[in-house]
């Protein structure tokens, strides 16, 4: 079993900036952020693998960055020069075993989540 659980979503101006972070109880293979907009389906954001090998959707490559911290037991996102359309709920999300690099942002790829965090952005 893995638990994850997120923090640091909230209220932004376009433009501006957030960090998320997800604190696990263990890290696994493969770790990425979802998002969900009301309406509208859970959609990959950004996938980081165990060689540390990341992806990005396109609509957000340049502007948020995964990382995370073993010594701490933390994913984050960074996220820069937020939009309007990045209005959503944020997943923290884990999986074990391989998972082919261009299937890293599918959610049926991932069996452990988080309950999400809140992120308003405002033009």
């Amino acid at each position: 079993q893995v638990q994850l659980v997120e923090s640091g979503g909230g209220s932004v101006q376009a433009g501006g900036s957030l960090r998320l972070s997800c604190a696990v109880s263990r890290f696994t293979d493969c770790m990425a952020w979802f998002r969900q907009a009301t309406g509208k389906e859970r959609e990959g954001v950004a996938s980081i693998f165990i060689d540390r090998t990341t992806n990005y959707a396109d609509s957000v490559k340049g502007r948020f960055t995964i990382s995370k911290d073993s010594a701490k037991n933390t994913l984050y996102l960074q996220m820069n020069n937020m939009k309007p359309e990045d209005t959503a709920m944020y997943y923290c999300a884990a999986t074990t075993g391989w998972v082919a690099w261009g299937l890293r942002l599918l959610e049926g790829m991932y069996n452990y989540w988080g309950q999400g965090t809140q992120v308003t952005v405002s033009s």
